[in-house]
């Protein structure tokens, strides 16, 4: 499964960004799909995810401010950050996992985008 990740770039803290995660010719809501982030000098962590069903998940650090939401007919993931903050600047990445329920391990995910590097400025 090939996934691209796009939409990154450099925001003000306090602003928003939409993250878009395109699976071409593959259906996402076959799969659980989760967001990612890798900060410098820091291990990756889970921000995100979308099961199946529809159902969303977030890390705490990002709950009410960070928003999955899946277009099927577009093959596509998206990740809407508002409020964002000098932490959030991180590369993120999305992921697809076959597992059968919605999973934050990053070692639970099969499939991997290339990431998009978002930049908060302070």
């Amino acid at each position: 499964v090939q996934l691209q990740a796009s939409g990154g770039g450099l925001v003000q803290a306090g602003g928003s960004l939409r993250l878009s995660c395109a699976a071409p010719g593959r259906t996402v809501s076959n799969y659980v799909m989760g967001w990612f982030r890798q900060a410098p000098g820091k291990e990756r962590e889970f921000v995100g995810r979308i099961t199946r069903s529809g159902s969303t998940y977030y890390a705490d650090s990002v709950k009410g401010r960070f928003t999955i939401s899946r277009d099927d007919a577009e093959n596509s993931v998206y990740l809407q950050m508002y409020s964002l903050k000098h932490e959030d600047t991180a590369v993120y990445y999305c992921a697809a996992s076959t597992t059968v329920l919605g999973t934050t391990r990053s070692r639970d995910y099969d499939y991997w985008g290339q990431g998009t590097l978002v930049t908060v400025s302070s």
